[in-house]
């Protein structure tokens, strides 16, 4: 196992130019995900690295950036032609 954990990252942010430096920070984390809500398989360390990436590009005063570990042991539900969450085999930070 390679110590990732699913998680939920979204956030909501109210300036144009610092919602687009967001979603590019959240995508370079997220397997999945739709409009500001995205699923993240996270080691500790890519969740601290991903927390001082979106501190950076937020203004703490206006927005909000929210994150939550899932429970391993409950099932995943999808809706509709949802796909379930994978943790990929590696990712590319560019």
């Amino acid at each position: 196992m390679n110590g990732r954990k699913l998680h939920l990252a979204a956030y909501d942010v109210a300036d144009p130019e610092r919602l687009q430096r967001a979603l590019r920070v959240l995508r370079d984390y997220a397997t999945g995900g739709q409009k500001s809500v995205f699923e993240c398989y996270l080691t500790p360390g890519e969740k601290q690295a991903l927390i001082q990436r979106v501190q950076a590009v937020l203004d703490l005063q206006e927005d909000r950036f929210f994150i939550l570990e899932l429970n391993p042991r409950r099932k995943t539900r999808t809706l509709g032609v949802a796909v379930r969450p994978q943790d990929p085999a590696w990712f590319y930070f560019g």
